[in-house]
């Protein structure tokens, strides 16, 4: 559609920036806080960018006042975060650690005193090692139990001030991540147990959601889903059967159950022939339509686009986890799809295709199948920044990216979506996971690097200003 007109942002917008607890706080072992997956998979030599972890972060622990801070001056009206389970239950279960509880506590009430919305991620990556060890964490139904429990606690604890509560961070990538390509804790690759340990997330997310529904009744939850639409790579029916595929197997196999509690027909027979179907127990399909969410979180960063893959076709590639523009191999799944370079889009140092469009895309899609509210819980450039003199960070690119996303956010609203609001990520630089901290996505600049902690003075660029003024004239100045 092209509209003469564009409809303004809605006046209650949530104009947001996002962090998860691994990835910013530090403090990784104070205040009775136990071991995550995460903190004993780094120690393993080869795992990230430099061996870098989270050990200290970007000590948002001890700045968190600082940060929101900061957060106020821009004006931000929203602030979505992850609480780490172990900070909670250092064993993921058992006896509670009031110490954790009273740091969100702060946290919560520190961001409400300067007007921000608090948004809770339940769950983003950080299994609690103990659980891991004791029964294999998503591989054991015991952890709906141990995850429904911590989860509840942070509802009887936070939900009298906090509204907006996101359940699981991108399942999608912690699973196959975790359980396929062996990238992420635990480092197993096997594709029968990653479908098995999925479906026991799903239903650890839907049993949550009916817990929410007790205790915060007033509130809003759903999941975050990492949202890659796929296109087909031409208008040869084989390629657009390949892009169907994808889009099934890739995303529809979350977000059906998701919205509606069904597995799609099409990849269940698949699975079922291949032997790689899970197994569903009395009271599964139940559950699972019983947990249906109040609106669908998307984590947009890129499309991919998909052509025919013979039997004998390509498999699993590496990721490009180095910022070396082009290392990235094409994958697939062979008799399914395998992925091609979009001749149409740029793509970032990390080979992501850049592509505001396909967030409208995205929206729409949603928006069509599942008649959900929307919140971009997660959007943004990972890109390599410069100090310069004076303490100037000139990130004209990062405004260019999320400029052209929101425009495209507008007219999607014209197109009819219902968006709740849209959380950059990220507000200030953070640990990427795997890629070190070269990889910098946030508003606010933090002096550090792989070999040093420095200072890690908090140094505004000038994406900030500008997201400032956008928030100022609610999206009418981009």
């Amino acid at each position: 559609m092209i509209h003469k007109k564009l409809v303004n942002f809605p006046e209650n917008f949530l104009w947001g920036a996002a962090s998860a607890a691994y990835q910013v706080e530090g403090a990784w072992d104070e205040d009775g806080k136990g071991p995550s997956n995460w903190d004993a998979y780094v120690r393993i030599p080869g795992t990230t960018f430099k061996g870098t972890n989270g050990d200290v972060a970007v000590d948002h622990y001890h700045r968190y006042k600082e940060d929101v801070a900061l957060m106020a001056q821009m004006g931000l009206k929203a602030y979505r975060f992850s609480i780490a389970w172990t900070r909670i239950y250092p064993e993921g279960s058992g006896e509670v650690n009031e110490a954790g509880l009273k740091f969100y506590d702060d946290l919560i009430n520190e961001l409400i005193k300067n007007n921000v919305e608090p948004i809770i991620t339940l769950y983003h990556w950080d299994l609690p090692q103990a659980l891991q060890e004791a029964y294999g964490g998503w591989e054991s139904r015991k952890i709906i139990e141990d995850f429904s429990n911590y989860c509840v606690t942070l509802f009887k604890r936070f939900g009298d001030r906090v509204k907006y509560w996101v359940s699981l961070n991108e399942q999608n990538i912690f699973i196959m991540h975790g359980y396929l390509s062996g990238a992420h804790p635990p480092k197993v690759m096997d594709c029968k147990r990653m479908y098995q340990a999925n479906h026991i997330a799903s239903l650890a997310n839907a049993k949550v959601i009916q817990y929410f529904r007790k205790v915060v009744p007033n509130g809003k939850i759903g999941p975050s889903f990492a949202y890659s639409p796929a296109y087909a790579s031409s208008s040869k029916p084989e390629d657009v059967l390949a892009y169907e595929n994808a889009e099934e197997l890739n995303s529809f196999w979350w977000m059906d159950v998701y919205a509606w509690g069904e597995y799609p027909k099409a990849v269940w027979n698949y699975l079922e022939r291949e032997g790689l179907a899970p197994t569903i127990e009395d009271g599964d399909r139940e559950l699972l339509k019983a947990g249906i969410p109040d609106f669908m979180g998307v984590n947009y960063y890129r499309t991919t686009t998909y052509e025919i893959n013979s039997l004998a076709g390509v498999g699993a590639g590496q990721m490009n986890t180095t910022g070396k523009k082009g290392s990235t191999p094409d994958t697939g799944i062979p008799g399914l799809f395998k992925t091609i370079r979009n001749p149409n889009l740029e793509a970032t140092d990390w080979d992501w295709e850049i592509d505001p469009i396909g967030l409208r895309i995205a929206l729409r899609r949603i928006t069509c199948r599942y008649r959900l509210p929307i919140l971009i819980s997660e959007n943004g450039l990972g890109a390599f920044d410069t100090l310069e003199e004076g303490d100037v960070v000139n990130d004209d690119y990062r405004i260019e990216f999320i400029r052209r996303h929101l425009e495209e956010c507008k007219k999607a609203i014209t197109d009819g979506v219902d968006l709740l609001g849209y959380c950059v990520w990220s507000f200030t630089d953070l640990l990427s996971w795997l890629n070190g901290y070269q990889k910098r996505y946030g508003f606010v600049y933090v002096n550090r690097d792989e070999e040093s902690e420095k200072d890690m003075r908090r140094i505004k660029k000038q994406s900030y200003y500008w997201y400032k003024k956008v928030i100022e004239t609610n999206g009418k100045e981009l």
